[in-house]
């Protein structure tokens, strides 16, 4: 697949003041953390991955195919990069699974015949609830 420690070299991480309730501590302590990723300029992932992650993960990316992900679950700084290095990594391996190709399948001759035999024994039964012509 690729290399995590070389493709963990590329990412560039930034740390934010978190949003949202907290009081002083959140006004002072920087602990959400951004995380950036250019796929374009990766030297870890093939283009045929660069591909597959661009097509899969077209809804995250920037128009310049930056990845960008953030973190403030926790309070500590640490603990959020940590979360969303994770979350990078699951992203990167969920856009590189490839489908399972479809094979169609065929429907039995037994199948199309019972199909077509009771559709004749419908037909018959409601021709048999007409009246009879007598000419």
């Amino acid at each position: 697949m690729f290399n995590t420690n070389a493709l963990l070299q590329e990412l560039t991480f930034k740390a934010i003041r978190s949003s949202g309730s907290g009081g002083q501590h959140v006004n002072k302590v920087s602990s959400k953390v951004e995380l950036s990723f250019n796929l374009n300029k990766s030297l870890v992932l093939s283009d045929i991955q660069k591909q597959r992650i661009s097509y899969k993960l077209q809804h995250r990316l920037t128009k310049e195919s930056m990845l960008v992900l953030q973190c403030e679950e926790s309070r500590s700084q640490h603990r959020n990069k940590e979360l969303v290095i994770k979350k990078f990594l699951e992203l990167i391996k969920s856009g590189l699974i490839l489908p399972k190709r479809r094979v169609k399948t065929k429907v039995p001759k037994s199948v199309i015949r019972k199909r077509l035999n009771n559709k004749r024994k419908h037909s018959e039964k409601k021709a048999n609830r007409r009246r009879p012509n007598l000419d």
